[in-house]
């Protein structure tokens, strides 16, 4: 197996994971320091990727270059690498639309550089079985052996672009466009002073189905900010296919209203969650 050069953009919780199967698989893994935060910093310490300060540098010295980052930036992630005159693979394996990566794509091959579309299923990869990394395109097989050693988990599912974020749009549009639904109907109970007598309904038969849906609604305050923009992404492939989008795109405000939860310490009571979904308006 060659070893690559790989250049991370940027490791949050889900890309240093992603970088961390890169590192088990024996490749040498970058990261451009200039303008991350602290926590950005500690991530990559953590797993001691290699420095290389700038985005001009990591696109000179790697061969591979990853980007996960939230779905708003993926676009203006693309076009700085494009503006140094990458001609690497490139995986985008960020929430977003099958015709953002389209678009992506096409700007990476008009370019000179190979695009590999990617849609990530689960949470950061840190355990086998748990996390999968759906890939499309010409040159999936080189990114896919990037990761053999796992516990990141690989599907090449075809050479057309955009299939992989299409795969991922249609899955997220359940499990947090669901999770959306839910903090909305909580919500609405709580206003109209029945919430109480909802979970009760649901607790019939011996059901823990009103519990499931409190750690549910708490557990999702750390990522909200992040989902807006994958719940619009979603609205516009349902759209594009023909679908109405209407109900991601209220998803997605049901989402930024509690965006400026993420950083509580540990997960809100739902009493403040619900607090400020029927403020923030």
């Amino acid at each position: 197996m060659t070893k690559e050069r790989v250049g991370i953009l940027h490791p949050g919780a889900m890309g240093v994971s992603i970088a961390a199967s890169a590192k088990n698989t024996g490749h040498t893994v970058y990261w451009a320091s200039d303008g991350r935060s602290p926590q950005t910093h500690e991530r990559a310490n953590k797993v001691n990727l290699l420095d290389i300060h700038s985005v001009a540098k990591l696109c000179d010295e790697c061969s591979i270059i990853f980007s996960v980052c939230p779905p708003h930036a993926a676009e203006d992630v693309a076009k700085e690498v494009i503006a140094q005159g990458f001609k690497g693979a490139y995986l985008d394996a960020n929430a977003i639309s099958p015709q953002r990566a389209t678009r992506i794509g096409q700007a990476m091959t008009e370019a000179g550089a190979e695009f590999v579309d990617g849609g990530i299923i689960g949470g950061p990869a840190w355990k086998p079985g748990r996390t999968w990394l759906y890939l499309a395109g010409k040159d999936a097989q080189r990114v896919a052996d990037c990761f053999s050693a796992g516990p990141l988990e690989t599907s090449i599912i075809g050479d057309l672009a955009g299939k992989a974020s299409a795969l991922k749009m249609c899955f997220a549009a359940y499990t947090k466009g669901s999770t959306a639904l839910l903090s909305a109907i909580l919500a609405v109970s709580e206003a109209l002073g029945i919430r109480e007598e909802l979970s009760n309904q649901w607790s019939r038969d011996g059901s823990d189905f009103a519990e499931q849906t409190n750690q549910r609604v708490r557990g999702v305050t750390a990522k909200a900010w992040r989902f807006a923009g994958e719940m619009e992404e979603i609205a516009a492939t349902f759209e594009e296919a023909g679908m109405p989008g209407g109900f991601h795109n209220a998803a997605a405000e049901v989402y930024r209203r509690i965006a400026d939860l993420k950083d509580a310490q540990e997960m809100p009571p739902l009493d403040d969650i619900l607090k400020a979904l029927l403020e923030n308006r």
